[in-house]
C-alpha cells in the first residue's frame, strides 16, 4: 500500500513542514519520507516564507500559530508563487473560523492536532471534492469541551476571569478544569 500511495505523490515530492514543535516537526519529516516525500522542515514564518519565494514546495504542511506569527501568512505566499501547491494547515487550536480563513487564502484541507502522518498524508494526496472518511478514534465530549476551554483560554491571553466569563461559568470551576489533565 505504501508504494500505491508513492505512485500517487508525483515527480515533484518536495514538501515543507513549517511547524515550531520541535519534537513533533522531526517526527514527521521522518514520516513523510518513509512514504516517498523529500521534506523540509522548518520553524518560522520567516523561515517558510523566505523558502517558499526561493523555492516553492508541490506540498505544504503548515502549523497555524507559530512563535513568530501566523502561518496562514506563509500559505498566501506559496499560494501566490506555486498555485498548484497541495497545503494542509495543521494547528491544536481548531475553529470554525479559521478553518474557512485557511481555505479562503489557499489551504487544501485543514487538520487539527493531533494528526498522525497517515492522516498529513492522506490530505496531501486527496483528490478535489473527495470527503475524508469518518475518524478511526473521534475525541469524547469531554474532550471536545476541554479543547473547547483551552481555546477560549489562549483567546483572552489566559486570563482565567475573562475566559470564565466568556464561557459564562464560575471562575473556580474553571481553574479546577484548567488544573486537571485533559481527557483522552
Amino acid at each position: 500500500m505504501a508504494d500505491q500511495e508513492r505512485l500517487d505523490i508525483g515527480a515533484d515530492n518536495t514538501l515543507l513542514i513549517l511547524d515550531d514543535d520541535e519534537a513533533f516537526r522531526k517526527r514527521l519529516a521522518r514520516a513523510m519520507e518513509k512514504r516517498g516525500f523529500n521534506p523540509t522542515a522548518l520553524d518560522s514564518v520567516v523561515a517558510g516564507r523566505a523558502f517558499c519565494t526561493a523555492t516553492p514546495p508541490a506540498y505544504a504542511v503548515v502549523d497555524l500559530r507559530l512563535e513568530d506569527g501566523n502561518g496562514l501568512d506563509v500559505v498566501e505566499v506559496l499560494r501566490t508563487r506555486r498555485p498548484d501547491a497541495r497545503i494542509v494547515v495543521l494547528t491544536g487550536y481548531g475553529a470554525i473560523a479559521t478553518a474557512v480563513a485557511a481555505v479562503k487564502i489557499g489551504a487544501t484541507d485543514y487538520l487539527s492536532k493531533p494528526a498522525d502522518a497517515n492522516d498529513v498524508m492522506h490530505a496531501l494526496l486527496a483528490t478535489p471534492g473527495a470527503k475524508p472518511p469518518p475518524p478511526e478514534n473521534p475525541m469524547s465530549a469531554d474532550r471536545v469541551r476541554w479543547e473547547h476551554i483551552q481555546r477560549v483560554f489562549e483567546l483572552c491571553d489566559r486570563n482565567v476571569s475573562e475566559t470564565a466569563r466568556r464561557l459564562n461559568m464560575h471562575r473556580r470551576t474553571l481553574q479546577r478544569i484548567l488544573a486537571k489533565r485533559s481527557p483522552r
